[in-house]
């Protein structure tokens, strides 16, 4: 017994019986109901992973067939048939390795002796890996199993279905072996390591489970090793740290994780398939909690990282790694591939890619929903301060009071108001309108440029007014049913004086916005036979404000004698103006034709002649 070689544990525990096969009931069940009953089919093909019993099972099969002490489907595994068999010197069983034995004349070589007689009852052919024969093979297996002798059973294993000829598949019975349960793994090494006496702590079974993979033959290929060298070697702990760098989006942290992996004599492409598990693991930990094979602690642990990271940038990382080991195929250094595919994924400013953007989008509404991590919160600040200037704008007070010589009545005076600073878009605003203003404006003194708005004045209790024999005092705080001279001047100047008629643009080319006149906006023009020419259209200037802010601004025109420089809103002077009217007829100005030319017209100018087909 001292002298005999050491064999492999998945050797040693090889099942014998068709009951001692773990997780593939689906199959042994039908094949130990076949031999009892006597309908065994003359051509079975099993498919799976590897390391899932397909060969196991069949050699199982083929000592039931000659077993002469069948019990209820059962090999008895002590008769002469079976015990020749489990030693693999039996002559009614043929194991024919089709990767190395692929071509036509070898597969002829072995179809001429299927009609040769043997000792036992059947004779059985088994074919591993029977996808990589070659065509010609192929079919001159398919003539065979077609008609075979009566006392012949084959039994093809493959673990690429798809690869076998359909006309192949249609010939036999087809049995799918799965990847085992983690419970019934765990099971089968408790077994293992109390049967064959290893001493391996249950602590060290979660880590072989994951080596595993959900093949018994690899998982007791695990526990040989973790028995052999007495220790458990858990290299999970650099794809967590790795993972956890991409939910903080710290990309040095990642490839730190991945020097040291790299230091330990890790693959970069097995590194990379293991982080695009745990990815696995922590998308499914998001939406089925029942489909991860973690213990109860991984599996706290890959579902926060999962929430952490969101939804869409765990889809984008496995996305992201699974093409990035497609290229690791042919890339010179796969470290590189590796490292820039972790620094795409913790940097989404960086990746240019629809995902990429989608990820940006989900964290900015995380982090409005309140759920925001610590790498967001900066973004989610910059895009919830948008909508909040934008408010702060609507709401915020009209300049301070200007004093204009005009000839109207007068408005009531500007109530008290206690200064407070202006948001940062009202001060914006402002500075923009004061650009499009002349520098002679009332708003700044002579002799200086456009200065930042004075401070809002927010309304306390009225005070009594008071009015200036020539001028209206403006008040402060625009009405609050109509828009305030500032945008009044902005939005003229930019939209609407550009898309009224000729006529209209042409006369109020020249005015300019004064503050509003209590309910009504305040346009100052010239001179008064300018005005009574406006007049008979200011009703085109009202409907246009109404259109653009969505209520009725109604406008009251008057005479601005103490013009700014001059200039209108466009740049315009008075004198130029009055001179220009006196010799155009307004009346018989048209549109311009439009600038921008659709591409077929842009052609047929191009090419005198030309036709639109």
């Amino acid at each position: 017994m001292a002298d005999q070689p050491y064999q492999s544990l998945y050797r040693r525990f090889r099942p014998q019986r068709f009951a001692e096969v773990r997780g593939q009931d689906h199959v042994t069940r039908a094949l130990t109901k076949a031999v009892r009953e006597g309908h065994v089919a003359h051509a079975y093909l099993f498919s799976g992973p590897r390391g899932t019993g397909k060969t196991t099972t069949a050699r199982i099969l083929a000592k039931a067939l000659n077993c002469t002490n069948l019990q209820d489907g059962e090999p008895c595994c002590e008769c002469d048939s079976c015990v020749q068999v489990q030693r693999g010197a039996s002559m009614d069983v043929v194991e024919l390795d089709a990767a190395s034995n692929r071509k036509l004349d070898e597969m002829r070589d072995l179809l001429s002796r299927v009609a040769l007689g043997t000792p036992g009852q059947w004779k059985v052919y088994i074919v591993d890996e029977v996808h990589q024969l070659t065509p010609d093979a192929s079919s001159a297996l398919l003539k065979t199993l077609e008609e075979p002798p009566g006392h012949v059973v084959f039994v093809l294993a493959t673990t690429d279905p798809q690869k076998v000829l359909p006309t192949i598949k249609s010939r036999t019975q087809h049995f799918e072996f799965r990847l085992l349960p983690r419970d019934v793994l765990e099971g089968l090494l408790r077994d293992v390591n109390e049967a064959a006496a290893l001493g391996v702590a249950p602590e060290a079974f979660d880590l072989v489970l994951r080596k595993g993979g959900g093949s018994a033959r690899d998982t007791l290929s695990v526990l040989d090793q973790v028995a052999a060298s007495g220790e458990v070697v858990d290299e999970g702990s650099v794809v967590t740290e790795i993972v956890d760098a991409l939910a903080e989006r710290d990309s040095g942290r990642a490839l730190v994780a991945v020097a040291e992996a790299m230091a330990a004599g890790r693959d970069p492409r097995q590194l990379a398939s293991d982080v695009l598990e745990h990815l696995r693991n922590a998308f499914l930990a998001t939406f089925a909690e029942s489909l991860v094979a973690l213990p109860d602690d991984a599996l706290v642990q890959v579902a926060e990282q999962a929430r952490r990271m969101g939804p869409a940038a765990v889809v984008r990382a496995m996305e992201t790694l699974g093409e990035t080991l497609v290229e690791m195929r042919e890339a010179l250094d796969t470290r590189i591939s590796l490292e820039v595919a972790l620094v795409r994924i913790a940097r989404p400013d960086a990746d240019v890619s629809p995902a990429a953007l989608l990820e940006r989008i989900e964290r900015l509404e995380r982090g409005l929903s309140g759920h925001v991590t610590a790498p967001a919160r900066a973004e989610a600040m910059q895009a919830a301060a948008a909508p909040a200037r934008a408010e702060a704008m609507q709401a915020a007070a009209a300049p301070r009071p200007e004093q204009a010589t005009v000839s109207a009545p007068a408005a009531p005076a500007a109530p008290s108001a206690s200064p407070v600073s202006p948001p940062p878009a009202v001060a914006a605003r402002a500075a923009l309108g004061a650009h499009r203003r002349s520098s002679g404006s009332a708003e700044s003194a002579p002799g200086t440029s456009a200065a930042p708005p004075p401070p809002v004045r927010r309304p306390s209790a009225p005070a009594p007014a008071t009015a200036t024999a020539t001028a209206p005092a403006a008040p402060a705080a625009s009405n609050g049913d109509l828009p305030s001279r500032d945008e009044l001047t902005k939005v003229w100047g930019d939209e609407l004086l550009s898309s009224l008629k000729p006529r209209v643009k042409a006369l109020y080319a020249a005015g300019r916005f004064l503050p509003n006149d209590g309910d009504a906006a305040v346009i100052a023009l010239p001179n008064e036979p300018h005005r009574q020419q406006c007049e008979g259209l200011r009703g085109d200037v009202e409907a246009a404000l109404a259109a653009r802010f969505g209520r009725a601004v109604p406008v009251r025109l008057v005479v601005d004698k103490d013009p700014p420089g001059g200039a209108g809103p466009l740049g315009t002077r008075a004198s130029e103006l009055e001179d220009d009217l006196g010799s155009i007829d307004l009346d018989a100005l048209e549109d311009a034709p439009s600038a921008v030319a659709s591409p077929e017209e842009r052609l047929k100018q191009a090419f005198p002649g030309a036709e639109e087909v």
